[in-house]
């Protein structure tokens, strides 16, 4: 006799809002953004489905990726708990390695929180202005009662999923090879959402440096396709 699963409305409309706000058509601009991995393509670190694997997993474990997701955290819980998320929201901005990345974070937080305004009439965040793009997404999740760790779930695979197809159109690779990528980061993206549901600002930190410098020197790439 087969199993039957139910799924209560509110698990549903939690993970339709999940899907909507950080699917590729959600207007963020994300698919403007290669977050340096074409200056990485350009210079031959990236040319194949390993190597772009085992770069993504980088960021993802302990990476940009990985602090966004510290980030993350901190204003869902600073939301949770009713107080100001304006001291992360700097930090965040801080931390961006690159003139690039943050460009990259605010523009992109900052078309996320006028989108939510479909939901709620209301920002993601108090205060005026463009805030990181990882903290308007915790801000919003906690608002709207989303878990944590689903939203965590959700951003990762949302940024190793913009990253692979930035890949396919460049290196360039098969639709096969990027699902195959996808699919082989899939723990990587739940191993690092687990970590960081129980994270403080004390676990920030990255050692991606090659990666740091390759969006660096996208700033002065001659001939570019993407953004960052």
């Amino acid at each position: 006799m087969a199993m039957i699963t139910t799924i209560t409305m509110t698990d549903t409309v939690v993970l339709a809002r999940l899907m909507t706000w950080l699917s590729p058509a959600f207007p963020v601009g994300a698919f403007a953004y290669s977050h340096g991995l074409e200056r990485a393509i350009h210079d031959g670190l990236i040319r194949d489905r390993t190597s772009l694997s085992e770069w993504l997993e980088a960021l993802l474990e302990r990476g940009s990726a990985w602090n966004d997701a510290v980030l993350l955290a901190e204003a869902w819980r600073s939301t949770v708990a009713g107080t100001d998320i304006v001291d992360v929201a700097e930090l965040a901005e801080a931390i961006s390695g690159s003139r690039e990345r943050h460009m990259e974070t605010r523009l992109q937080g900052g078309a996320f929180v006028d989108a939510m305004a479909a939901w709620s009439g209301e920002r993601a965040m108090d205060g005026d202005g463009p805030v990181a793009y990882p903290v308007a997404v915790g801000g919003a999740a906690a608002r709207h009662s989303i878990a944590l760790e689903d939203t965590l779930t959700a951003y990762l695979h949302a940024f190793a999923s913009n990253l692979v197809q930035a890949s396919v159109r460049l290196v360039p690779l098969g639709q096969r090879d990027g699902v195959a990528t996808l699919a082989a980061l899939e723990s990587v993206a739940l191993r690092t959402a687990r970590r960081a549901a129980v994270s403080t600002l004390d676990d920030l930190g990255s050692c991606t440096i090659r990666a740091d410098i390759m969006s660096m020197n996208h700033e002065t790439q001659y001939s570019r396709v993407f953004r960052s």
